[in-house]
């Protein structure tokens, strides 16, 4: 529960700092004073967005403190270890603070350590919720409908069944979708590459082969230069009788090795000369070699030489390099592979459209069961509530229809509509086409009431809930409202005397101003304060001897009950 609250700099608020207790607590005061603005400090606490107008004039920055005391708020404090936000110092207690600056930037604060917006948000739907002025409207909406009949019902998984089932189904959806799409250009495709593949597949070329061809038919389409020019150089290296470049060295070698005596640096070269002599000897017997080798083969030339020229043909086709031919129809067959498997996959992907749509309809069919017969439940705990609130003719019912045909949603595939009839002999119908303001706010102040005993949230505010209502009603719904606060801590921003009087603690709200500038103060009120309070809201501005009668009354009738 909210334990304190400290503001200062922020709207007409100068600095204030207020102790919470348990119960309800009423919060009074005039028109325009400021009733609200603890509500709109605590919002910014939960992570409402912030701007600099929320700054007092004049002062370089907004700060809110709020205290929480988390003791009994298990998923408060669970939320607060996960995210290591938790206090050593105070484990069952948390203290937000936030800071807007006069230039309308923000920072956020969990136990002192900073935080995102996000995060206050999250923490935020286990610490407190506010019902404001607004919130009874949203009852109007289809999806609030839905939700909080929902939430009544407690079946969260079989909400996440149909959930997931509906993912399942867009998936599959989505899939079948982008290849159905895709089908006249795959078959266009698929056409091209069957041409290409099967051209391919019939010339067949091997990996490296271009290469080899390539250097085969340099060499059989100059076989006859090749022979020639080798038997040549191995007649001048080594068979020439009148002078081969083998007996020129060795005679050279000869000589020089008659001088070598006279002078050592002959040495050296005659090793040189040596060297050559081999080198030349082992070249001659190569070449001979080779010459015998050659081979000039003309059905062969004309082999390698189509088989080049095709080769050559077929990468100008697809323009691309001929080394890289191979690899281009090896990613061609890959690519026609992976159609084929996409045609297969859409025959099949079909099928699992189907039996994921089937499984979405039975999970949200299982729902909407659940749904009509919590609808009945709530219905009715809905329309006790309300009667007891000067409604006593009201008849409320809860419609949920299926409709298999209707797009799937996440949220299944009801269509829930709130009904009501408020007076005997009228047809329940919508809430828009029947109630008035004060009506939706009873309905609204009744469902929190019955959420309150399913999920009771630590901290509940009002603001002005129960605008609309006067007299008896009111003192209904005060009553309603101190029920709240014996499960959770409630505050309840109100102009009714009937409401205040119900409240076990309750708070005045003034403001001051000297001619230039204003300050709202918000002060705890004792018993005999609380008279001359209702006594002025029962009165107005003029408090009689009377009010104050009717005003003690009125808190001592509260307290017999």
């Amino acid at each position: 529960m909210l334990v304190h609250l400290s503001i200062k700099n922020f709207a007409v608020v100068k600095q204030l700092s207020v102790n919470f207790e348990a119960g309800l607590t009423a919060i009074t005061g005039e028109t325009g004073a400021g009733k609200s603005i603890a509500i709109d400090a605590l919002s910014l606490c939960l992570g409402e967005r912030a701007d600099a107008g929320a700054v007092r004039k004049e002062a370089a920055k907004a700060e809110i403190v709020a205290h929480f005391s988390l003791k009994g708020n298990s998923g408060a404090v669970h939320w607060l270890g996960e995210q290591e936000l938790d206090s050593e110092d105070d484990p069952e207690g948390c203290f937000i603070r936030r800071v807007i600056s006069r230039e309308g930037r923000s920072k956020a604060f969990i136990n002192g350590t900073p935080v995102s917006l996000q995060q206050l948000k999250s923490l935020g739907q286990h610490l407190l919720a506010i019902h404001g002025q607004n919130t009874h409207l949203q009852l109007l909406k289809d999806d609030m409908q839905r939700q909080l009949l929902d939430n009544y019902a407690g079946h969260h998984s079989l909400l996440d069944n149909v959930a997931l089932a509906y993912q399942s189904w867009r998936q599959k959806q989505s899939e079948l979708k982008q290849l159905e799409q895709a089908a006249q250009t795959r078959t266009d495709r698929q056409q091209l590459l069957a041409y290409q593949v099967e051209e391919l597949n019939d010339f067949a070329l091997a990996e490296g082969e271009f290469t080899e061809l390539e250097t085969e038919h340099k060499r059989l389409s100059n076989g006859q230069s090749l022979l020639e020019q080798a038997q040549t150089s191995y007649y001048n290296l080594f068979e020439n009788d009148e002078g081969n470049a083998l007996s020129v060295i060795q005679h050279s070698m000869d000589r020089l090795a008659e001088l070598e005596a006279h002078d050592a640096a002959l040495t050296p070269i005659i090793a040189l000369l040596n060297d050559a002599s081999i080198q030349v000897e082992e070249a001659s017997h190569e070449l001979r070699a080779y010459c015998d080798g050659l081979e000039i083969d003309p059905l062969r030339l004309q082999q390698v030489e189509s088989r080049y020229s095709k080769s050559m043909e077929l990468a100008r086709k697809h323009s691309v390099e001929p080394e890289n031919l191979y690899a281009l129809h090896q990613d061609l067959l890959a690519e026609f592979d992976q159609l084929n498997d996409q045609e297969t996959r859409l025959d099949s992907l079909q099928q699992e459209v189907t039996e994921a749509r089937e499984s979405y309809q039975l999970a949200a069919g299982v729902l909407s069961e659940s749904r009509k017969k919590s609808a009945l439940d709530f219905a009715s705990e809905i329309e006790k509530q309300i009667r007891k609130m000067n409604m006593a003719h009201a008849c409320m019912s809860i419609d949920v229809s299926f409709n298999s045909e209707a797009a799937p949603s996440a949220n299944g595939q009801d269509a829930i509509i709130f009904k009501v009839s408020t007076n005997p002999g009228q047809d329940p119908d919508r809430l828009d086409k029947v109630v008035s303001g004060g009506e939706l706010s009873r309905i609204g102040l009744a469902i929190q009431v019955i959420a309150s005993d399913q999920h009771a949230t630590p901290t509940m505010i009002f603001d002005e809930v129960d605008t609309g209502i006067s007299g008896p009603t009111a003192s209904i719904v005060g009553g309603l409202l101190r029920r709240l606060g014996k499960q959770s801590q409630v505050m309840c921003v109100t102009h009714l005397p009937q409401v205040a009087a119900q409240a076990n603690n309750q708070l005045f709200v003034s403001k001051i101003t000297d001619g230039a500038s204003t300050e709202t103060m918000m002060l705890a009120l004792t018993e005999q304060d609380r008279v001359d309070e209702l006594a002025r809201l029962l009165a107005g501005d003029t408090v009689t001897e009377t009010a104050l009668a009717n005003a003690k009354e009125l808190l001592k009738s509260v307290e017999s009950n």
